[in-house]
């Protein structure tokens, strides 16, 4: 069962006592290795198998425990409780669960494969497995994980979460229907909170035996579901093989992801114990009282020899009787409440002290828990303090109604159980059990079988009553509503025991105007870490509520979103993972690029040439050289990668005139122009060139990384907004590989290798297209420059594009050709002030920050985007303009992200930003370090001085125009 369900059941006979160590000495908790070593080892309780011992290690000792412990149970049998610190405070923590609640005792397993944050109370022990403890963040692994994760649809007509009593009663009342129904718990045998309290276990073994032999019921050991959707459509993860470790079956996956679409949803998902907030209620002893109920009866282990039981409610009775009956001194029982009735009369009976109204005010120990001092609840008078290594505390029930909040449920406040209870469900779900507030065995059971019928019935089955077992209903006082408990001053009381979050944060949260529990989470953590809050949750709405003032009714609790519980990516992917999942996308000339040392960088899919180090550069120097080439002689990258679309129809031209913010239906054949996209806020969305092939013909090319966004931009507009325009648009990027020439010599490289093309300036111009061959290569080559010098992209089938640049290498050897990458094409292209979209732009950037307004058309009635450049917030004076920084010490390198500031002084917090840097470079052309950047009335801020923060210092720099290099295009237009 997914959670506990509050444990009911009768204590036993007198204290008897059992031998083994008494705690150690130096109070560090820490044991040694062999089954003699097991001192806190009951002799005959739990359901493990005493003929199968393992051995594993924990933080560097090995130990031994046996099959069917986990991970905290066995080291807590060797008398280890602390398994590590907290994460903020450095505090010693020890194990406070036994269940996925678990806050503290968070494990790295090292063996045999890494994996992270992993609650020891879940983590079943196999033979082998390695352990460390974490202060609440670990590490991932470094080597691919080995393991196969896969993931399974399935349909049913009753999914029963948790196979606790509800959840079982619920499932033997449909197993005799003939409908689908599944059964999924997180635990390795159903049985729920019964397997923790030792009850009606032979029951739980006969009903487990029916449902695994029912030809339609299919129960999912191992299996958290752990998010809830539209639909009764459900997510479970089944983890198959983590409990066999090294023995795992390499066939078989590791972990399942079950997506389930169910008709009806039984949600019998148990409740989580709450403790208290009271002073240094985190020391390593300080434990669950139903979780220690739990070490004793089902893994026959002892958290401790001596307990002290500090308790709300009727529930801690059961825990310390039982815990008694195994030899644990019980030294007293504190109760907050006056007159607590029948149950404390029964532990008095079986020779335990009680102490009605009063509380724990305080705790000893270190590392271990050593004393507890008690006092009249509310008092400070009157303290008495005990001896004891264990403190079992018990502040009430919290449903689990995790995934019936993410299924649309409400929740209401019941003030009699002082807990938030299911409502209102917009799904078909049934909530049974504890998950509902009822907390009665009998009652539960009741419940269980009677959901089950329900769910069924309204789908229009017949179901029969199935065989339930014979509780005697105990009597129950109402418990008692308590969050905080006064102390000593100075002493922390801890709220979120992952987050070291105490009462003294939310009362700063609330101090700081907070009046919201989901403002104080996010202002204080509580409730974030990766056990989100189970054990912390309704104890912080509590406090904050006491702080404020309020009822807690009214304050409500923080929204439960999936999942319940973590989920690795690994199981997550499944077998979508690994270089097949996405493609790798390489041009017609990787292998050239590759044999002459290219490094790549991926852009979008692509593998693109990154730089070409020579021996003994690094990537500056390198950088810097093939700059220089590029602005002094000849140079040629790889541009194959850019979108490239056909768009193509009558309707072509009125089409582009839609899409760009500049007029492309008037473009001659055999001519270029450059456009930019926007969206319909006006923000710019793309930009790139157009080709004019034939009246009804253009070539559009796009950004690398956005070639499929634009494809697809084009065809929704088409198929939702324009579908009367007759216009076809086919991606073309694979069918041409594209050569960049570039540099002063670039003509007289290209003009050698086509004879037939006139490379004059005034026969083949800027922005112009010839077709030709080069090399005697067909070719369209294109006067195109994204760096500013006189350059021409020549593109040819893809076929032949080795061969294209095989001969141009070996032309322009006599110039010093040198082939150049991603990284000195941005440097080339910010030196005039060339924007790259999604690099110098972020969604909220429009044609006229960048400087653009030329290429915005006044002419044209509409296109996309037009409306909202006359919105006023897009001519604001202090919109962020693209402008480019000189750092004053020109040998100084601006981190791109980089925050601007007016003054030499930074002020007081918050610190008034004009802007960050969006690219910046080393230049060999400029002698210099510069960098563009969006500030705001950039501008209108040329030539001022401003300041970056850089490290601990403030750099001064000089905003100046974003064309750095050749303002007049002089090189450009060759």
């Amino acid at each position: 069962m997914q959670g506990a369900r509050p444990p009911r059941g009768s204590g036993g006979a007198a204290p008897s006592g059992v031998e083994g160590a008494e705690p150690l000495e130096d109070g560090t908790g820490r044991g040694g290795g062999g089954e003699e070593t097991q001192p806190f080892r009951h002799p005959t309780h739990g359901r493990i198998h005493r003929d199968t011992p393992i051995t594993f290690t924990f933080d560097g000792t090995a130990y031994q425990g046996y099959k069917g412990d986990t991970l905290a149970s066995a080291l807590l049998a060797n008398g280890v409780i602390q398994t590590g610190t907290s994460i903020k405070l450095g505090r010693p923590r020890g194990i406070f669960s036994a269940g996925v609640e678990e806050p503290n005792a968070v494990v790295q397993i090292e063996a045999p494969f890494p994996e992270p944050m992993l609650p020891a109370t879940t983590v079943e022990l196999y033979d082998g497995l390695v352990a460390t403890g974490l202060p609440g963040q670990g590490r991932l692994a470094t080597a691919p994980d080995p393991a196969r994760y896969d993931a399974v649809h399935t349909h049913c007509d009753l999914l029963v979460v948790g196979a606790g009593p509800a959840g079982l009663a619920a499932a033997a009342a449909a197993a005799r229907s003939g409908a689908r129904v599944i059964l999924a718990d997180d635990r390795p045998e159903p049985g729920g909170s019964l397997l923790g309290t030792g009850e009606h276990l032979g029951w739980v073994t006969e009903t487990t035996a029916r449902l695994d032999a029912a030809p339609d019921v299919h129960v999912l050991r191992r299996t958290t579901v752990f998010g809830y959707y539209d639909d009764n459509h459900l997510l479970a993860v089944e983890r198959r093989t983590n409990h066999l470790g090294a023995e795992a079956p390499e066939h078989v996956s590791r972990e399942r992801v079950w997506r389930i679409r169910a008709r009806r949803v039984v949600l019998a998902t148990g409740a989580h114990e709450r403790s208290l907030a009271f002073a240094d209620n985190d020391r390593p002893g300080v434990m669950l009282a139903a979780s220690a109920r739990a070490y004793v009866n089902q893994y026959g282990t002892l958290p401790g020899r001596h307990a002290v039981v500090f308790t709300t409610n009727d529930s801690a009775y059961a825990a310390a009787m039982d815990l008694a009956t195994a030899g644990v001194t019980v030294e007293a029982v504190v109760d907050t409440r006056p007159e607590p009735g029948e149950w404390a009369e029964r532990a008095r009976e079986a020779g335990i002290e009680v102490l009605t109204g009063h509380a724990v005010t305080a705790t000893e120990g270190a590392p271990r828990l050593t004393s507890v001092t008690v006092a009249p609840y509310g008092q400070t008078a009157g303290r008495r303090e005990f001896a004891a290594d264990l403190l079992l505390v018990s502040g009430g029930w919290n449903p689990v109604a995790h995934l019936f909040s993410q299924a649309g449920g409400k929740l209401r406040h019941d003030e009699e159980l002082g807990t938030f209870v299911p409502d209102t469900c917009r799904q078909a779900v049934e909530v049974a059990g504890a998950a509902s507030g009822v907390f009665d065995l009998a009652r539960v059971l009741a419940q269980g079988a009677a959901a089950g019928a329900r769910a069924l019935e309204a789908e229009g089955y017949t179901c029969e009553a199935p065989s339930l077992p014979q509780v005697v209903t105990a009597p129950q006082t109402p418990p008692m509503q308590v969050f905080t408990v006064p102390g000593r001053e100075g002493a922390p009381r801890f709220v979120d025991l992952q987050r070291d979050v105490t009462v003294d944060d939310l009362a700063r949260a609330t101090g700081a105007g907070m009046r919201s529990v989901e403002h104080t989470k996010r202002y204080t953590t509580a409730g974030t870490a990766n056990d989100q809050g189970k054990t912390s949750g309704v104890l912080a709405s509590g406090v904050v509520a006491e702080l404020l003032g309020v009822d807690v009714s009214a304050l409500g609790t923080t929204t439960f979103r999936p999942p319940y519980t973590p989920v690795s990516f690994a199981a997550l992917a499944g077998r979508d993972r690994g270089a097949l999942l996405d493609p790798i996308r390489t041009t017609a000339l990787h292998e050239w690029h590759v044999a002459h040392g290219a490094l790549f960088e991926n852009v979008g899919q692509w593998k693109r040439p990154w730089y070409y180090p020579q021996d003994g550069e690094d990537m500056e120097t390198a950088v810097l050289r093939e700059c220089a080439a590029a602005r002094e002689g000849v140079a040629f990258m790889d541009a194959s990668t850019l979108g490239k679309i056909e768009v193509q129809g009558p309707d072509a031209g009125v089409f582009l005139d839609l899409l760009y913010t500049n007029m492309m239906s008037t473009l001659k054949v055999g001519m270029i122009r450059y456009g930019v996209m926007c969206r319909p806020d006006g923000m710019v969305f793309d930009d790139g060139t157009v080709i004019r092939l034939d009246q009804d013909r253009y070539l559009v090319t796009t950004t690398t990384g956005n070639a499929a966004a634009v494809l697809d931009w084009m065809e929704e507009w088409l198929q939702t907004e324009w579908p009367e325009l007759r216009v076809h648009c086919t991606s073309v990027t694979e069918q041409w590989a594209t050569v960049a020439l570039v540099g002063p010599r670039s003509r007289e490289v290209l003009g050698s290798l086509a004879p037939r093309l006139a490379v004059a300036a005034e026969d083949f111009p800027f922005m112009a297209w010839r077709e030709t061959t080069v090399a005697g290569i067909e070719a369209r080559v294109c006067r195109i420059s994204f760096s500013g010098e006189l350059a021409y992209e020549i593109n040819v089938s893809p076929w032949e594009a080795l061969a294209l640049w095989e001969a141009l290498y070996e032309a322009g050897a006599p110039y010093g050709i040198t082939p150049y990458g991603t990284e000195t094409m941005h440097v080339l292209r910010a030196e005039k002030g060339y924007p790259i979209v999604g690099q110098d732009t972020d969604g909220t950037v429009t044609p006229q920050d960048l400087g653009m307004s030329w290429a915005v058309s006044k002419k044209k009635k509409d296109f996309i985007g037009k409306r909202s450049f006359a919105r006023a917030d897009t001519a604001r004076p202090d919109r962020k303009h693209l402008v480019g920084l000189l750092p004053e010490d020109p040998g100084t390198f601006l981190p791109e992200g980089t925050h601007l500031v007016a003054g030499s002084v930074l002020p007081a917090p918050p610190v008034p930003m004009l802007g960050h840097v969006t690219s910046s470079y080393r230049s060999a052309a400029l002698g210099r370090t510069f960098a563009l950047a969006l500030i705001k009335g950039g501008r209108d801020r040329i030539g001022e001085r401003l300041y970056a923060p850089v490290g601990d210092r403030l750099v001064p720099v000089t905003v100046a125009s974003p064309v750095l290099y050749d303002p007049e295009g002089a090189r450009r237009d060759g």
